[in-house]
């Protein structure tokens, strides 16, 4: 197999005659000795035969590593527990019984080149086993971690700079108001308000009424570490929700630019999106693809103040007699961004730590 495999590498970079153009080259191993050799295929760039020929001089893979490397190696091969093998890469299902077996079998691994004596443990398998021991899968996790945010938090930033935040104001823009609620790390209110703009939806657009109106709620918004805007999830298929959608847009981007300090490049941000959807998602209020109100799940948490000892949320007395019958379905506002803005700081906090 490797004299064609060499004589066909040879025929084919020659160009049998100059009738066919340079190609680019894929390593091929031979399955006796595990030689490679480098064989033409499109659309790959062309690997180092030293790199790849690990038996070209009869070496073992203990070659390969340092003596303190293989002393890492075989110390948990030889003595990890299944769980621990199991975080290893590779190392699951029948590999994973196949080496316990034979460990219990011929005791332990006295050398790396003797893993290959497992069945399904190859040399490139155990190339791939060796080097996850001595790399645990640090950046693999970090990298899972910050999916897991982008899901819910853009711009994307690192799970420890929202942790360090000490409390958020949740800013929820409506068509015709902006609420907010101020809330720290322990989950107790410090502030909850609303405040009506009258320029919104109102007739023909105005950029300088929007930004007076804006300008006039963000004054009065308090200190905090971070300001978390409610990013909307309204369809691009419902046409008649254009004006809506736009409206939203642009009092989001008016918020972005007057809260948003100058920072130096690279720095954190101090103000974010958050999605819409997600946090109708962690409270169970999507219904199809709609979310519903949440003006329940806000009557419970108020009730929980006082009831539990260790509630959800943490209300101050005087805001849960301001706000007792503001969230009732017969009541004449039912107060929907207040409620958004309250179950946006909550859901923020509560998805750091899941």
């Amino acid at each position: 197999m490797l004299v064609a495999a060499r004589f066909l590498s040879s025929l084919l970079l020659r160009g049998h005659s100059g009738l066919l153009p340079p190609a680019k080259l894929r390593p091929l191993y031979c399955t006796c000795c595990r030689r490679a050799v480098l064989i033409p295929a499109a659309g790959l760039e062309s690997f180092s035969v030293e790199a790849l020929d690990l038996c070209g001089e009869n070496k073992s893979l203990d070659s390969f590593y340092t003596p303190e490397q293989r002393e890492t190696i075989l110390k948990l091969l030889n003595t990890g527990s299944e769980t621990e093998l199991a975080g290893v890469k590779l190392l699951r299902g029948r590999k994973l019984v196949n080496m316990l077996e034979y460990r219990t079998r011929n005791g332990p691994f006295k050398d790396l080149e003797s893993i290959v004596n497992v069945p399904l443990l190859k040399h490139k398998s155990a190339v791939i086993v060796f080097n996850s021991i001595l790399n645990p899968a640090v950046r693999k996790e970090k990298k899972k971690e910050k999916l897991q945010l982008a899901k819910f938090i853009r711009p994307l930033v690192d799970k420890e700079h929202l942790q360090a935040a000490t409390s958020i104001v949740s800013i929820v823009c409506g068509t015709n108001k902006i609420a907010w609620t101020h809330v720290d790390r322990a989950v107790t209110v410090l502030d909850w308000q609303q405040e009506e703009c009258r320029s919104f939806m109102n007739g023909t657009y105005m950029a300088s009424s929007y930004l007076e109106d804006i300008s006039a709620v963000v004054s009065n918004l308090p200190a905090a570490d971070l300001f978390v805007v409610e990013k909307p999830g309204i369809s691009l298929q419902n046409t008649t929700l254009y004006p809506v959608m736009a409206h939203l847009r642009t009092v989001e981007a008016m918020l972005f630019a007057l809260l948003s300090p100058k920072r130096e490049p690279g720095s954190a941000p101090k103000v974010l999106n958050m999605m819409r959807t997600t946090v109708g998602r962690h409270f169970g209020l999507i219904v199809g693809e709609s979310r519903t109100s949440g003006a329940q799940t806000v009557r419970q948490m108020m009730t929980e103040s006082v009831t539990k000892k260790y509630p959800r949320v943490t209300f101050p007395r005087e805001m849960l007699m301001r706000y007792q019958g503001a969230f009732h379905i017969n009541s004449r506002n039912r107060g929907e961004e207040l409620c958004d803005a309250l179950l946006q700081a909550v859901a923020f906090y509560e998805l750091l730590t899941e």
